[in-house]
């Protein structure tokens, strides 16, 4: 059902768009014609971090976000094995939809980060031995459906939780960069195609 859709998506493109598309998805090292499939060892996944009770350690000022962005999309390593697909970064949490054979891995260097920006933020605020974040989980990526839902998702964040109501508003993600890679047609068809609906009940911020 994934492929039937990406397929009507396709068709509904002009071929300005399918060129610019293409192009995309080969930078990318994606097949060229189709959400890019998972293989046995679920090389995509979601992965989600919060903060401790969920307190906006993040955000504590617009400077501390965006240092934190370029720590953060910095963590891949200039790895060409893995590579951060979407993301988003709210006050107190962030989502990631990373490309990598080793999430184990990536996973060890984001508690490293959380480790280092735990001593210098505590250091700036007088908080020494405060605890900052809460952890870092992980979802593989199921299907094509799922892969397309999970970025839908991520680019909707801060409108689901009321900091914006576009996703370009939000300058703290790569929805921006995801709406000029892909066209607001493209983006349009898969958010009708793979909608997100109940996706992170449960366990999204402040619930995670």
């Amino acid at each position: 059902m994934g492929i039937d859709k990406a397929r009507y998506v396709w068709r509904k493109l002009t071929e300005r768009q399918r060129g610019d598309l293409l192009e995309w998805r080969k930078l990318r090292g994606y097949p060229w014609h189709s959400p890019q499939h998972q293989d046995s060892h679920h090389i995509h996944f979601h992965v989600s971090a919060a903060c401790y009770e969920h307190k906006p350690h993040i955000g504590y000022t617009v400077e501390r976000m965006e240092q934190f962005c370029d720590l953060l999309l910095g963590v891949p390593e200039n790895d060409s094995r893995e590579y951060i697909v979407a993301w988003c970064i709210l006050p107190n949490h962030y989502h990631l939809l990373v490309a990598t054979q080793r999430v184990k891995d990536f996973l060890g260097k984001l508690g490293r980060l959380h480790g280092r920006t735990s001593y210098n933020w505590n250091h700036e605020q007088n908080t020494r031995g405060r605890k900052v974040w809460h952890n870092a989980v992980e979802r593989a990526i199921r299907s094509e459906a799922h892969y397309w839902a999970t970025i839908n998702y991520i680019h909707h964040n801060p409108v689901h939780h009321g900091y914006v109501t576009k996703w370009e508003e939000w300058p703290f993600s790569s929805a921006s960069d995801h709406l000029k890679n892909l066209g607001r047609a493209f983006v349009l068809a898969s958010w009708r195609n793979y909608p997100i609906l109940d996706y992170g009940k449960g366990w999204d911020a402040p619930e995670l």
